[in-house]
């Protein structure tokens, strides 16, 4: 079991999110004012905080979102899982895993400062199975169906 570390949000696509502390995710949809919510595969991305701990760890100063992740997770392991596994987080959302990783975009900023990324090899993408609200400190583990 894991721990919800930030909930984090962006008006636009390709910038860095923001630590709201708290949002609601809707089924099918993904975080109410997110600009990556929608009906596709890619509602809400994850980052674990143990894989930007690998960043910190080269000498760069990062925050929550700083990948344009939604939810910074510590505590379970994302690399671990498979597309269609669930996870629970908080007391009522469901999500199920679309996509485990992603091709980096050009303009990446840590990137270019670091030379490396981890969201490409690291970061997972879920769709909003079932809704609710979700805020830092909430649990996160495998659902009991998977």
């Amino acid at each position: 079991m894991g721990t919800v570390i930030a909930v984090c949000v962006s008006r636009n696509k390709g910038e860095k999110k923001r630590d709201v502390g708290t949002a609601v995710l809707r089924a099918g949809h993904g975080i109410e004012g997110d600009a990556h919510a929608g009906d596709w595969h890619r509602q809400v991305s994850l980052l674990a905080d143990e894989s930007v701990d690998t960043m910190r760890g080269r000498g760069v100063e990062l925050g929550p979102g700083d990948f344009a992740e939604n939810l910074t997770v510590r505590g379970i392991d994302l690399k671990a899982l498979t597309i269609g596994q669930r996870l629970q987080v908080g007391g009522s959302v469901l999500l199920e895993i679309t996509q485990i990783g992603k091709e980096c975009h050009d303009g990446c900023a840590i990137k270019k400062q670091v030379g490396d990324c981890v969201m490409p090899r690291e970061g997972v993408f879920a769709r909003v199975v079932a809704g609710g609200a979700v805020a830092a400190g909430d649990a996160i583990s495998l659902a009991d169906d998977t």
